[in-house]
């Protein structure tokens, strides 16, 4: 028994040792991202995180004590030890690829690894591949190589292979299965009170980088796994139901219902272009980059730009539902892919044609990713253009079509309607692998660069664009939206994701539409991507009343707010205050004003988990 008891704690330091290694392994990676980090603040990490690497180790445990204990009473020791080699070269596998796959996704995302990324790598392969195209591939082979090579090696000094059957009694085998399983159990609930270990456990700073490095990444994943796989419920109860309702519908109150008449005509037609991944860091006027959209800053000069708006979430699947249903995100789901629910929304695609528009959606890649095809035939669309039905020398990408060859083929749709029409353009070429038709504008070979390129590139087909249009009868009549899907880490690398400026993005109405005095002008009150919904409506005389979640930005007494959120956490915006909860940590990570009035902080704080709670309360109720 001594032996079998001196191999499990043997199995349990050498898989601690690992996860220490993983752990190192991602916080050199990121080291640019933890300087000013004290050594003491990195070596907390392994301190708060090792509860979570025994419960995740104690996880592991399970089968090889399992075969042990069948060994001892039912096999008679027949059981060959060769199993716990293959075993644990296994573990080793999928636990560097893990962590590999990790820093790739914590990069773009700047969440941990979770079951969104390989849910939809399982439903769309081509474009995940594509998504991480960017990533330096040979490096992360070699650390991946080497957290495998290492555990090898140190798995066969470490670990006792042979675990043969103890020469004991009846008695000391009880007592060796109540100690090894109970031991077990104890480590893998990580807790000896009745609620077991939680993503919190590794939480200790209010720098989110060493809290996210502290967590085991593994136990992380499945955990984040089992949470999407059980029945779905709401995980953000912060406060009473009445209560979170109440301060969630309060907050659109208007004293007045007015609105700010841009346009010229009562029925305009109207596009909106999504521009994927257009950051406001790469628009000159909204604080961005200098020559990286240079276009974009003249249809500022002629429309008008509302200057202070954040995106929904962080995913193309997030955005979308937010312009056209006006519906927030609901952080770790996303509604587009579930029929049943999204069908339940409302969408300026069903308003418009059910007040005699001609509808239509173009997009460059396959419409079945992340279900956009479905979301726009259950909304009353009357044409979908994908890749589905483009030629296969159209199609330049994983992603499909490059976005001149699709705003090419949208000109020469409208130039066929014979009724106002009402239509949304999804480009894609800004999206990584960041590939072109041609030579990058950009010369340099960094990955920010190649998003410059990119973008440039999207700015330049947006300007042969309207050239082209600017020829035909309808463009007199057009109101153009152009708006991004969400922001982006690049080209600057220097927003979290619990950053609000990382959800900046660029929102401009455009046209001949547009009455000349107005254009040039500038929109400064503080919102969201979910409040295009009701501000086009309110244009058009149109009732925003099934848009619960969006205001009217042209109203000057709507009032000023914004909501963002991200896997772990979500932020909410106002013009005094702006604050990120971390819901996995229960903490506020992020201050704007710092030295704002706490009970103004806390205001704002209460105001977000009022409005997280209530938008999974409906998301789960539809």
């Amino acid at each position: 028994m001594l032996r079998s008891l001196y191999s499990f704690i043997r199995f349990y330091i050498f898989w601690l040792l690992f996860f220490a290694l993983t752990r190192a392994t991602f916080e050199i990676y990121f080291r640019d991202k933890l300087r000013g980090t004290t050594n003491t603040d990195i070596l907390k990490t392994y301190l708060y995180g090792i509860r979570m690497d025994a419960s995740a180790t104690a996880y592991i445990a399970v089968i090889p004590l399992l075969i042990f204990l069948i060994n001892w009473f039912i096999a008679n020791g027949r059981i060959k030890s060769i199993w716990l080699k293959v075993y644990t070269w296994f573990c080793l596998f999928c636990i560097s690829l893990i962590a590999v796959v990790d820093l790739g996704i914590f990069a773009e995302w700047g969440a941990k690894v979770n079951f969104r990324a390989f849910d939809t790598l399982y439903n769309s392969p081509a474009e995940s591949m594509s998504s991480t195209a960017s990533s330096p591939i040979a490096l992360h082979l070699t650390i991946m190589m080497f957290l495998l090579v290492t555990g090898v090696v140190f798995s066969h000094y470490i670990l006792d292979h042979s675990f043969k059957k103890p020469v004991t009694t009846t008695r000391n085998k009880i007592i060796a299965l109540v100690l090894l399983t109970g031991t077990n159990f104890m480590l893998l609930r990580g807790s000896l009170s009745p609620d077991p270990i939680n993503q919190s456990a590794g939480y200790f700073s209010d720098n989110q980088l060493l809290d996210l490095s502290a967590q085991n990444t593994e136990w992380n994943l499945f955990n984040n796994v089992f949470e999407n796989l059980r029945k779905p419920y709401n995980p953000y109860l912060f406060l009473p139901a009445a209560q979170a309702k109440t301060i969630a519908e309060e907050s659109f109150k208007v004293k007045k219902d007015t609105t700010l008449q841009l346009l010229n005509t009562q029925k305009p037609n109207v596009v909106i272009i999504q521009l994927e991944s257009f950051t406001a860091d790469v628009i000159a006027s909204l604080g961005g980059e200098k020559g990286v959209a240079p276009n974009f800053e003249n249809f500022i000069k002629n429309g008008v730009l509302f200057d202070s708006i954040y995106a929904a979430g962080d995913r193309t699947d997030k955005g979308i539902i937010a312009i056209l249903s006006g519906f927030p995100s609901q952080a770790i789901r996303t509604i587009v892919v579930d029929t049943p629910k999204q069908k339940q929304l409302p969408s300026l695609m069903t308003e418009f044609k059910n007040n005699g528009y001609n509808t239509s959606y173009f997009y460059g890649g396959n419409s079945d990713y992340m279900n956009f095809g479905t979301y726009m035939a259950d909304h009353r669309t009357d044409y979908i253009m994908d890749a589905k039905v483009m030629k296969k020398e159209e199609i330049g990408t994983t992603w499909g079509a490059y976005d001149n060859v699709l705003l090419d083929k949208h000109i020469a749709y409208l130039s066929k309607q014979t009724k106002p029409f009402f239509s949304l353009i999804q480009t894609s070429t800004n999206h990584e692998p960041f590939l072109l038709p041609g030579a990058p504008h950009f010369k340099g070979k960094t990955v920010a660069d190649q998003f410059r390129s990119t973008a440039w590139f999207t700015d330049s087909c947006l300007n042969a664009y309207f050239e082209e249009a600017k020829k035909h009868e309808w463009y007199k009549n057009t109101l153009f939206i152009l708006v991004a899907d969400h922001g982006h880490r690049l080209p600057k690398s220097t927003a979290a994701a619990f950053d609000p400026a990382k959800y900046h993005i660029p929102l401009l109405f455009f046209g001949d539409a547009i009455k000349p005095e107005y254009r040039g002008t500038k929109i400064t009150k503080l919102g969201n991507q979910t409040d295009l919904a009701a501000t086009v409506l309110a244009q058009l005389n149109l009732s925003p009343q099934k848009f619960k979640w969006s205001k009217n930005l042209l109203n000057p007494y709507a009032p000023a707010f914004a909501f963002f959120d991200w896997d772990n956490g979500f932020g909410f915006m106002t013009p005094e205050q702006s604050v990120s909860y971390d819901s996995s940590g229960q903490r506020i990570i992020y201050r704007k004003n710092k030295n704002a009035n706490p009970a103004l902080t806390e205001k704002t704080l209460l105001t977000g988990k009022a409005f997280m709670q209530q938008i999974f309360t409906e998301y789960l109720a539809y």
